[in-house]
C-alpha cells in the first residue's frame, strides 16, 4: 500500500531507521501518557479540591491526555463486555430473552442516573485516592459506549450467512474456533464503525462524567469535560473556544492513529468475492514498516494462534454444544425461567418498597405523563434522523475514498458535546420567544443521530459488491434499486442504529430537556427534566421512580416496535 503523502526519501528503503525511530517515539509517548494518568489516579483525593480546574489554555494538553486515557480504558472495558455479553445473548436461547431487554434498559437509563448510585460505590473502594473518582468516570463513559457495540456484535452474530456456517461445519471447526475464525471476523467491519460511534458518544457525555454534582458532592476530575463545565458555568466563551480546539485535535489524532488503521484493517473481513476501492492509512503503513512493531506483531500473532488451537478451550466448547435429548432440557428451562421470574419479582418489590416510603400514586401518574411527552419527542426525532442519514450513509458507504475524508468530520460532529450548543439554544429561544417544549427537543438527537449514520455506513461497507453488480446487470434503477437491492442488505444495520439512537435519545433527554446558561434556565415537560431536577435535589426515591418509568417505556417501545422489525429483517434480509 503506497504512502501517498510521504516525501520521496521516506518511500524508499534507504532509511529503514526512520520507521523504527517513529515506532520508538510512539511507544515512549504511550508509556509517558500512561504514567501521567497513573500518577494522577493514585494521587490523594484532596488533590481534586486543592488543585481545582484551571481555565488557562496551557493546561489543556494535560487535560486532553487524561480524558483520552479515560476513554481508552472505557473502550477496552466495552470490547470485553461486547465479546462476552453479545456472544452469550446471540447464542443462548435461555439468556437472550433476559439479556436483550436488559441491554435496552441499560442503554437508555441516563448517565446521571448511574452516577447518582455509582460514585459513592467507587469512592468507597478507594476513599483516600483519586482512583475511586477515576473509576466512576470511566464507568460513566463505559455506559455511553458498551451498549451500542454489544448490539452491533449481537446483530452480526445473528446474521452470519448460512453458506459460511456450512463451510465452518464442513471444516469441522469447534465452537471456539468457529467463533474467532468465522463469527468475529464477520462482525469486525460493523463493530469498527460502531467503536467509532461509541468513542464519539464518550466525548458527548464526557462533561457529565468528569464534572458531576450529586446532592452536595462535587467532583471535577482534570479533563476537557471539567474544563468545559467550568467554562460554561463562568460564561467564558474564550475558554469554550480553546476547549473545542483541544477536543478537535484530540479527535483527529485518535482518528488517524487508531480508527483509520482499524477501518483499513477491517477491509480484509468483508463478505464478498469482488474487489472494491480500498482505503489507506499512513499510520498503518508506518507500523508495517517498523521493525519493532513487526516483531511485537509476530509475538502477539503467535500467542493468539496458540490460544486459538488450545485443546482445552476447544474441547470445552465442543461438549457444551452437544445436543441433549429427553425431559432434562424442558426441566432446565422451567427452573431457569422460574428463577428469572423470582428475581424480577424480588427486584420489583424492592423498588416498590423503596419508592413507597416517600411517594404516592400521584407521583407515579406524573412520571408516566412526563414519560409520554419524552416518548413523542423520541419517536419524531428518530424518524427525522432516519430520513436524513440513511441516504447519506449509503452514499458515503459506497465510496471508500469519500468515506476516508468524511469519517473524521463525522466523528467530530458526533463527538461534539451538545452542552456547548446549549447557550446558543437558550439565547435563540429567549430572543425569539420560542416554545421550549418544541425547540429544546432537537438537542436530544444531536448526539444520537450519528448512531443511524454510522450503522448505515457499516451496513453499506459490508454489503457485497457482487450483489451490487448483479443489481446493475438487471438494470435496477431509482426506487427499485433501493427497495430490492440495498435496503434489504442494510436493514438489520439500520434497525441496530435506530435502537441505539432511540436509547441514546432517552439518555440525552436528561441534559436536553433542562438547559441553562448563566442565570437563564429553560425547561420542557418530560421525564428527562424530571430526573435531572430530582438528581440535583438529591431526591433518590423520585430518581428511582423516573428511571423505572423510563425503563418501562423503553422496554415497551423496543418490544412493540424495534424487536419485531429486527426479527423481520433477520428472517428476510440475510446475505446468503
Amino acid at each position: 500500500m503506497p504512502l501517498l503523502f510521504a516525501p520521496a526519501f521516506l518511500r524508499e528503503r534507504r532509511f529503514p531507521w526512520v520507521w523504527d525511530a517513529t515506532g520508538a517515539l510512539l511507544v515512549f509517548g504511550l508509556f509517558a501518557a500512561f504514567g501521567l494518568g497513573l500518577m494522577g489516579a493514585l494521587a490523594p483525593i484532596e488533590k481534586i479540591t486543592t488543585e481545582p480546574i484551571n481555565l488557562n489554555p496551557a493546561r489543556l494538553p494535560e487535560y486532553a491526555v487524561r480524558t483520552v486515557l479515560r476513554m481508552a480504558a472505557a473502550m477496552l472495558a466495552s470490547l470485553l463486555f461486547t465479546f462476552t455479553y453479545g456472544a452469550v445473548a446471540a447464542k443462548s436461547r435461555r439468556a437472550e430473552p433476559i439479556l436483550i431487554p436488559l441491554l435496552d434498559v441499560l442503554q437508555s437509563v441516563p448517565i446521571l442516573g448511574y452516577l447518582s448510585f455509582t460514585v459513592v460505590f467507587f469512592m468507597s473502594l478507594f476513599p483516600r485516592r483519586v482512583l475511586g473518582a477515576e473509576l466512576a468516570a470511566v464507568f460513566a463513559v463505559f455506559t455511553s459506549q458498551a451498549w451500542n457495540m454489544a448490539f452491533s456484535f449481537y446483530q452480526a452474530l445473528r446474521t452470519v450467512p448460512q453458506d459460511l456456517q456450512e463451510a465452518a461445519s464442513a471444516f469441522r471447526l469447534p465452537a471456539w474456533q468457529r467463533f474467532w475464525r468465522l463469527e468475529v471476523p464477520f462482525a469486525i467491519p460493523g463493530l469498527v464503525w460502531n467503536m467509532m460511534m461509541s468513542a464519539s458518544g464518550g466525548w458527548f457525555f464526557v462533561v457529565a462524567s468528569e464534572a458531576i454534582s450529586v446532592g452536595e458532592r462535587q467532583i471535577a476530575l482534570p479533563g476537557i469535560g471539567s474544563y468545559v463545565a467550568l467554562a460554561i458555568a463562568r460564561q467564558d466563551l474564550r475558554a469554550i473556544g480553546w476547549a473545542i480546539l483541544a477536543m478537535t485535535l484530540a479527535i483527529l489524532l485518535c482518528d488517524q492513529i487508531l480508527f483509520r488503521p482499524l477501518v483499513v484493517w477491517a477491509d480484509r473481513f468483508r463478505f464478498e468475492q469482488t474487489a472494491r476501492g480500498t482505503s489507506h492509512s499512513w499510520f498503518l503503513y508506518v507500523l508495517r514498516r517498523s521493525w519493532l512493531f513487526q516483531r511485537v506483531g509476530m509475538v502477539i500473532s503467535f500467542a493468539l494462534r496458540r490460544l486459538l488451537r488450545a485443546k482445552l478451550l476447544n474441547s470445552l466448547e465442543a461438549r457444551e454444544h452437544r445436543p441433549i435429548g429427553g425431559i432434562w432440557p424442558r426441566l432446565l428451562d422451567l427452573v431457569w425461567y422460574g428463577a428469572v421470574l423470582a428475581l424480577i419479582i424480588w427486584a420489583s418489590l424492592t423498588v416498590v418498597r423503596f419508592v413507597a416510603t416517600e411517594l404516592v400514586w400521584s407521583d407515579v401518574a406524573t412520571a408516566v405523563r412526563l414519560g409520554f411527552y419524552t416518548l413523542l419527542r423520541v419517536i419524531a426525532l428518530v424518524a427525522l434522523a432516519a430520513l436524513v442519514w440513511v441516504p447519506l450513509g449509503v452514499i458515503i458507504g459506497l465510496r471508500p475514498r469519500l468515506a476516508e475524508h468524511i469519517q473524521p468530520l463525522a466523528q467530530f460532529l458526533a463527538a461534539f458535546p451538545a452542552n456547548l450548543l446549549f447557550p446558543i439554544a437558550v439565547f435563540l429561544i429567549v430572543q425569539w420567544q420560542l416554545n421550549p417544549e418544541i425547540w429544546l427537543s432537537p438537542l436530544m438527537i444531536l448526539g444520537t443521530q450519528w448512531y443511524i449514520l454510522f450503522n448505515v455506513i457499516a451496513g453499506t461497507v459490508a454489503y457485497p459488491t457482487d450483489l451490487l453488480e448483479a443489481a446493475a446487470t438487471f438494470r435496477f434503477r431509482g426506487w427499485q434499486w433501493w427497495r430490492q437491492a440495498l435496503l434489504p442488505g442494510i436493514f438489520p444495520y439500520f434497525i441496530t442504529g435506530a435502537i441505539t439512537a432511540s436509547g441514546g435519545a432517552w439518555n440525552a433527554s436528561i441534559v436536553a430537556e433542562t438547559v441553562s446558561w448563566g442565570e437563564k434556565s429553560l425547561s420542557a415537560h418530560g421525564l428527562g427534566a424530571y430526573i435531572a431536577a430530582n438528581t440535583a435535589a438529591g431526591d433518590y426515591p423520585k430518581i428511582v421512580l423516573g428511571i423505572v418509568v423510563m425503563s418501562l417505556f423503553v422496554i415497551l417501545l423496543n418490544r412493540l416496535v424495534w424487536r419485531p422489525l429486527y426479527a423481520y429483517g433477520e428472517r428476510h434480509f440475510r446475505l446468503e
